[in-house]
């Protein structure tokens, strides 16, 4: 279901930055019951469009307009009052409230006197919570949530607001595929209520199942916008990066060396974590997959020596290690770039050259002092290899768009030079031309002969990088497959438990 009318119609909008033109001339429109995805790489003015629509800022030139009217002194709370929500690539709760109070903030109209009917509240959080699929406990802490569950706690508020405009910003990123469908249903659901939804994701295949129009942005000016039914995957890339984009998982054949992680009847009861057996040989890419909660995060920080194992044996090289903490594990030569980017990738505040250097500090540093000539030579190597786009080294990290944060917190690990990385979600957020540039990166590492395990939720992305594939069910893992015989039936009928175990799925890689 459609209709004509224009929710909201960005008209000529223009934003500059310090001299840098964000956005140039941008004109952008949503109709009632219409998904309008918006695409676009990393520093294309998606986030400045979208900020300039809810009224975080204000535009140099061009107007907004709600349902024909001009917006005058727009901003957050005018927003909301016109019935605009934003849902963010990162959930914004406050991880000390409940999730009920999470979901209550901004909703509740009660004054500062009025008695706070908590029995109410919780009863809201679970309905709204049901409309989103989620079967998360409104009494608990938002802090303790998963991202996955965190952002469907942002969605469920959003749609408690009765919002006729719904921005989303990567909202699948995060979710597994039956959270996903559950999404989609709601946004079917939301269209058919006269819902306008901006759609924003890199996954490009679902923007097929679900918009009716797409716009690309490319360079803070609009490409081009047409009917999602009428252009395909092919076209839509090559529109967004300016180019033909031949192989966006760039995976070489390699020669493994010897084993350089293996994992020996791991446990550790904090994480979930039940007797996993893994190797991975040095100059080898093995994916881990499984559905959210199987344990995969899990798995990496007990490895990282976030939660540390109980019992089974860690080694490296060939010899045990003990691993109790962090500097155990960096002291050992791995290297962890997390899911979270902003909690735990990457300090925002700092500028980009301090968060490149973090984890080589003791490296760098001469006499009690940190030699600021090799610091400024080693970030700005990064900064050019991994094609970091930034107006300075200075730049702090919050600034950066979240693809090239995610860029950041990969360069803090490799200039510590280790010999196994793990990657948690190493492209979630990011665009099509900068995927492509972290998969060729992810394999120059491995043909250097780095041991990587890499975690991920996207099942292309599993299947075209890895060499090898491991899957996680309820703590443990249930299977190994050999890249020429992994499929994407294969993988969920393992990550399912749904497939029996064979001699062929065995942790150990052969010989």
């Amino acid at each position: 279901m459609s209709f004509d009318t224009p929710l909201v119609r960005a008209d000529r909008i223009s934003k500059s930055y310090e001299g840098v033109r964000a956005l140039r001339d941008v004109s952008f429109e949503l109709r009632a019951g219409e998904v309008h995805a918006l695409v676009g790489e990393n520093g294309a003015g998606k986030s400045t469009l979208i900020k300039i629509i809810t009224g975080a800022i204000l535009p140099d030139e061009g107007t907004v307009f709600v349902r024909n009217h001009p917006v005058r002194d727009h901003s957050p709370r005018r927003a909301k009052e016109l019935g605009i929500a934003a849902i963010y690539q990162q959930p914004a709760l406050f991880p000390a409230l409940s999730v009920s109070e999470n979901l209550a903030l901004g909703l509740d109209e009660q004054s500062l006197w009025t008695r706070v009917n908590w029995r109410a509240r919780r009863s809201r959080a679970r309905q709204l919570l049901r409309r989103v699929g989620a079967s998360i406990a409104v009494e608990a802490e938002a802090g303790i949530l998963s991202m996955p569950e965190q952002q469907l706690v942002e969605i469920a508020r959003a749609i408690g607001a009765d919002a006729r405009v719904l921005i989303m910003d990567e909202p699948t990123a995060s979710l597994s595929d039956r959270e996903t469908e559950n999404l989609y249903e709601v946004i079917r659901q939301l269209r058919e209520q006269g819902v306008g939804i901006i759609y924003i994701s890199h996954r490009l295949e679902e923007l097929t199942k679900i918009a009716d129009r797409v716009t690309v942005l490319r360079d803070g000016q609009v490409i081009e916008t047409r009917n999602m039914a009428r252009i395909t995957r092919e076209e839509l890339i090559r529109l967004m990066v300016g180019r033909e984009l031949a192989a966006v998982f760039p995976k070489r054949a390699t020669a493994p060396g010897g084993i350089a992680l293996e994992l020996r009847n791991l446990c550790c009861e904090a994480a979930g974590l039940r007797n996993v057996d893994l190797a991975v040989r040095a100059g080898e890419i093995v994916g881990l997959a499984g559905l959210v909660g199987s344990g995969r995060t899990e798995l990496a920080r007990t490895i990282f020596g976030l939660t540390p194992a109980d019992s089974g044996e860690i080694r490296l090289n060939g010899k045990p290690v003990q691993i109790g903490n962090t500097g155990d594990a960096i002291a050992c030569g791995l290297a962890y770039v997390p899911e979270d980017r902003r909690r735990h990738g990457v300090i925002p505040e700092l500028p980009i050259f301090s968060n490149i250097t973090l984890a080589i500090l003791s490296r760098l540093s001469r006499g009690g002092s940190i030699d600021f000539a090799e610091e400024t030579r080693i970030a700005s190597e990064y900064l050019r290899r991994l094609r970091i786009k930034a107006s300075s080294l200075h730049a702090s990290v919050g600034t950066l768009s979240g693809g090239n944060q995610q860029k950041v917190a990969l360069s803090r690990w490799l200039a510590a030079n280790p010999s196994v990385l793990i990657l948690d979600e190493p492209t979630q957020g990011i665009d099509i031309g900068a995927k492509a540039e972290i998969h060729a990166l992810i394999g120059d590492l491995a043909g250097q002969g780095m041991a990587v395990l890499m975690i991920s939720s996207e099942l292309p992305e599993v299947l075209g990088m890895s060499d090898r594939i491991a899957v996680m069910h309820e703590g443990r893992i249930v299977g190994v497959l050999d890249r020429a015989e992994a499929t994407q039936e294969k993988i969920l009928n393992l990550a399912l438990g749904h497939s029996a175990q064979t001699d062929a799925l065995l942790g150990e890689p052969t010989q």
